[in-house]
């Protein structure tokens, strides 16, 4: 039986497929996702920071806390109140922020370099500043209850007025950017992990040694690199708090040095970030 369909028409298996030529052969390429913006980043790192940190970090502040605490203990022997008595506090309180921010910071850096974690981070699309500010901010906030509880031993201790303590809620976030950043930076800038365990250790028994004891009991020289540690206008502003009447403007003025330590320091712990990052 002959068909009546055209033969130029009907189907046929080995007949080619026609395939577009020229402009439409070239695969046109999807759009590329948005860049992530700072601050919804900078959130989602504080989030995985803050509950990866909890579990390990809760006993060591209670550590930090626990050694504050013991040292206003011991000068109580010594110190028995007025400017003394404040600096003691004060550089006590700040102390377990030091312990934490800088030490416990440099000390993660500084691991998270040596394991290869920082090429985790570098695939992710986030900009290095929420990586570092994100880190450094979970850090922080593990300084409120121990800073917190030992102002206020403190000040029970040595008979202080806990009127103005509200001062920390800028002193702690001020110096715990200054001191977190100085730690970042000194874990990633280091070449190995111990040496980055040893600076931070380092720093914190600067800020032991220089913010603790008295400034007009240092040696000048002493007095000078009590300066330009970051902690010292923390350290400052808190005490200035303790007076009867409060100086506001030279509170403010501490508070305002700690803050733009804290913005540099922050910067070069992102610079440090992307330095290490691409190596």
């Amino acid at each position: 039986m002959t068909s009546i369909i055209p033969a130029r028409t009907a189907p046929s298996r080995s007949r080619p497929v026609p395939r577009p030529t020229g402009s439409a052969a070239r695969t046109v390429p999807g759009p590329l996702a948005p860049r992530a913006r700072l601050l919804p980043s900078l959130a989602a790192v504080y989030r995985a920071q803050l509950s990866r940190a909890r579990v390990a970090r809760i006993p060591l502040l209670f550590v930090a806390t626990f050694q504050s605490v013991g040292i206003m203990v011991l000068m109580r022997g010594v110190v028995d109140g007025g400017a003394e008595a404040r600096a003691v506090v004060a550089g006590s309180s700040v102390l377990v922020v030091a312990f934490v921010a800088l030490n416990l910071l440099a000390q993660y850096f500084g691991q998270l370099r040596a394991g290869g974690g920082l090429d985790h981070y570098a695939t992710l699309p986030v900009p290095p500043a929420a990586v570092v500010l994100g880190a450094a901010g979970a850090y922080a906030s593990f300084t409120v209850p121990g800073t917190v509880f030992t102002a206020i031993t403190g000040s029970v201790l040595f008979q202080l007025p806990m009127t103005h303590l509200w001062v920390l809620v800028a002193v702690i976030p001020l110096s715990g950017a200054a001191l977190a950043g100085l730690g970042a930076a000194l874990g990633l800038l280091a070449p190995r992990q111990e040496l980055a365990t040893l600076l931070g250790q380092l720093g914190m028994s600067a800020a032991l040694l220089l913010g603790v004891l008295p400034a007009d009991r240092l040696p000048e020289p002493v007095g000078w690199a009590r300066d330009l540690l970051p902690s010292t206008y923390g350290v400052e502003a808190l005490a200035r708090s303790f007076d009867a009447s409060p100086d506001w403007g030279m509170i403010g003025l501490f508070l305002a040095v700690c803050a733009v330590v804290g913005v540099l320091s922050l910067a070069l712990a992102t610079w440090a970030y992307r330095r290490a990052a691409v190596r």
